[in-house]
């Protein structure tokens, strides 16, 4: 993994911008305040007793299957599920998960990626090393198995194999090979960089890489961008607009066939990858 991709892999280079502004932000009458205080409460409530519950689960899989993850992924991916029943958001799958060893890579359009994705199929995100110190995200990002990555050349190395270990146990690592979240109208261009993490001799050689697509549609009457976060907008005033919502768009996910490792080099992964997950677009 070289420090290209370590860099790309780490986070974000700069939120995109549009040429348009973002929509103006509703703000909540007393029917929205009234819908952000129930389903805030069941949300918490229900990720609280996630964390609470994944803990001795991951104390069994340790006990009889080690690094593997055969519990926790699903209950993560079904506490994400009932999140977004709370919230009201619909979400759709289309497509296989991928059977072997592997890493997923999708669009960025929002912080609801993060309950949606892992509704689709259990993953693990990667994230940039900075956020493993944020207060209360930490504790998710923790419980949750999310793979660090840190910008410094000297850890390349160091970084590819735990990588490869964390693939050869099963566990599907999920990237956001454009490195910044959009309106969700649109695929920025997917940077080659990022794949050359999957060229390490140390991965499986039957390694793949599965694309998948989330594709958001707004609320009757709301702005086509209604969920997509980008730009300057404030993490807060967003998820209070979303929340306060009476009636719910919807996501479909979908999941795109495998494209296998070998053969290819990081810039027609990089392509094809895009290619696949652009099509759900068109």
């Amino acid at each position: 993994m070289s420090e290209a991709s370590v860099e790309a892999e780490a986070g974000y280079r700069g939120a995109w911008r549009s040429d348009v502004p973002p929509p103006p932000l509703p703000r909540p009458g007393p029917l929205g305040w009234f819908l952000i205080a129930t389903r805030g409460f069941g949300i918490v409530s229900v990720l609280l007793l996630g964390v609470i519950l994944i803990l001795p689960l991951r104390w069994v899989e340790r006990l009889f299957t080690g690094p593997r993850r055969p519990l926790t992924g699903p209950w993560v991916q079904g506490v994400c599920r009932l999140c977004l029943w709370i919230m009201g958001l619909c979400c759709h799958r289309e497509g296989q998960p991928m059977h072997g060893p592997g890493a997923v890579v999708a669009n960025h359009s929002s912080w609801l990626d993060i309950l949606v994705l892992n509704a689709a199929m259990p993953v693990f995100f990667v994230s940039k090393s900075e956020v493993a110190g944020w207060p209360g995200i930490n504790i998710l990002t923790r419980v949750t198995n999310t793979h660090f990555v840190t910008r410094d050349p000297k850890l390349a190395r160091q970084q590819a194999l735990e990588f490869a270990s964390r693939t050869r146990a099963g566990h599907r690592l999920l990237f956001f090979p454009e490195g910044t979240s959009t309106d969700g109208r649109r695929v920025l261009p997917f940077k080659p960089t990022l794949f050359q993490g999957f060229m390490d001799p140390a991965l499986p050689q039957d390694l793949a890489i599965q694309p998948m697509s989330a594709v958001y549609h707004a609320p009757a009457g709301e702005d086509p961008r209604f969920y997509g976060w980008f730009g300057d907008m404030g993490l807060g005033p967003h998820l209070l607009a979303v929340l306060s919502r009476r009636r719910q768009g919807s996501v479909t996910v979908h999941l795109h066939p495998p494209i296998q490792v070998a053969g290819e080099t990081r810039k027609t992964l990089a392509a094809k990858a895009e290619a696949a997950v652009r099509a759900s677009f068109a």
